[in-house]
């Protein structure tokens, strides 16, 4: 089994190539979780410039839809074909969404380019944990996954402060335009530093009814968790005939994959015992950590009655949170040499009661208190979601490496839009 090409390793990149590349990779990531919810502080004003308030939550949903449906096919592409390329053109689409967004006169304009925006954020933060894999053999890949988690956090979690300070001061244009003069640094980093790592013994086929199948199977889910309360009733012949589609779709799309000879998604990954349970772990974490960044703030502002931006302040315990525990449970990681039951059985803990002790606010409850939640909260989501990511990466061979990583980075968005539905 081919688990790590030698020419890929620590030793034969130049140390200076591969910091450049890291740096590049990282500032990729934050772009893309950043706009994941930078733009919710920004729609009242959107709205009142645009109108279409009936329509605002497709603002979201188009490029959260976008960017999960694309993570899986990204991964098993740079597989077959490399990943340099497809990072450069998914930062290059997803620069092109960010102007055409900012240029925007109508909502269904913004609707439709921040779906753009998503295919390429997509393509962005499903390279950026395959990468991790790429650049450092399996013993260093914990400290370093830990660190790619951290700015995931970062960003996910400054999104919705950073999106009103700049509407604020600035204008909603900005919210996009923020994203082009970074984009092109990155992709300038990209093509002179970037190496074009690519498994050799991987057959260039793309297995097309797959990838239909697959996006008609997730297209309607999402649409449906993020319609489903705020567009139409969940007991609504729209939404329950889009999650029948969908269910009807995900069968077929394991038909297929079962007999296609190159599978988007390769279906015996999930017979090995580490994937399918860090599968379900990576989706639950999904569900607290979007769950919480809606929550936190709608508690705050509609229970205490505080201000959209000092409700918004309170998610910075839980960014504080999340980074030390990515970047402990990496180094924690790296020196145990793979040790991850205990670990993620802590992660877990911590999450869980973190999230326990959310549900338990009410008026009375004090702000330190509040706070110490939230941070909790924050610890035990940084210390399981590089955990579970690097065990995939280790569980299976590096051919289909990518499309392993990718696929959990598919989940982790699942849960999310699953979490925010929930809410």
């Amino acid at each position: 089994m081919e688990t790590e090409p030698e020419i890929f390793s620590l030793r034969s990149l130049p140390r200076r190539q591969v910091v450049i590349t890291l740096v590049g990779v990282m500032l990729a990531m934050f772009l893309g979780a950043l706009d994941q919810t930078i733009v919710g502080t920004a729609m009242p004003r959107i709205i009142a410039d645009l109108g279409g308030f009936a329509h605002y939550t497709w603002v979201a949903t188009a490029y959260i839809v976008a960017s999960t449906i694309t993570m899986p096919i990204t991964g098993k592409l740079t597989d077959m074909y490399g990943r340099k390329w497809f990072y450069v053109a998914g930062l290059t689409i997803f620069i092109a969404g960010s102007l055409l967004c900012g240029l925007s006169q109508t909502m269904t304009q913004i609707i439709i380019f921040r779906g753009l925006q998503g295919l390429g954020a997509g393509v962005m933060m499903a390279n950026a944990f395959i990468v991790i894999g790429d650049l450092f053999p399996p013993a260093e890949r914990g400290k370093y996954q830990g660190l790619m988690t951290g700015v995931f956090g970062i960003s996910s979690v400054i999104g919705p402060t950073l999106g009103g300070f700049i509407t604020d001061n600035l204008s909603w244009h900005w919210v996009f335009f923020v994203n082009i003069p970074l984009g092109i640094l990155i992709i300038g980093l990209f093509i002179f530093f970037f190496p074009n790592f690519r498994p050799s013994n991987v057959k260039p086929k793309i297995d097309y009814p797959g990838v239909v199948a697959l996006i008609l199977a997730v297209v309607p889910a999402m649409l449906a968790l993020s319609w489903g309360g705020v567009e139409y009733p969940w007991v609504s012949v729209p939404i329950i005939s889009m999650f029948a589609f969908s269910a009807a779709m995900t069968a077929l799309f394991v038909i297929i994959e079962g007999r296609a000879k190159e599978p988007i998604i390769p279906l015996w990954i999930f017979k090995n015992r580490i994937v399918s349970v860090a599968s379900i772990i990576i989706f639950t974490t999904g569900i607290a950590m979007f769950g919480g960044i809606i929550f936190v703030p709608l508690f705050f502002q509609g229970v205490l009655g505080l201000s959209a931006t000092a409700s918004g302040s309170f998610l910075t315990p839980m960014m504080l949170g999340v980074v030390a525990g990515a970047l402990v449970s990496g180094q924690v990681l790296s020196r145990a040499g793979g040790h991850y039951r205990l670990q993620g059985m802590v992660g877990l803990a911590v999450m869980a009661a973190g999230m326990g002790l959310l549900s338990t606010m009410t008026v009375e409850t004090s702000y330190a208190r509040a706070v110490f939640y939230i941070i909790v909260t924050g610890l035990g989501l940084g210390i399981s979601m590089p955990l579970y990511t690097i065990a995939v990466q280790n569980a299976v061979p590096y051919a289909v490496m990518g499309v392993a990583t990718s696929t959990t980075a598919f989940f982790r968005n699942l849960g999310g839009a699953f979490g925010l539905a929930v809410l």
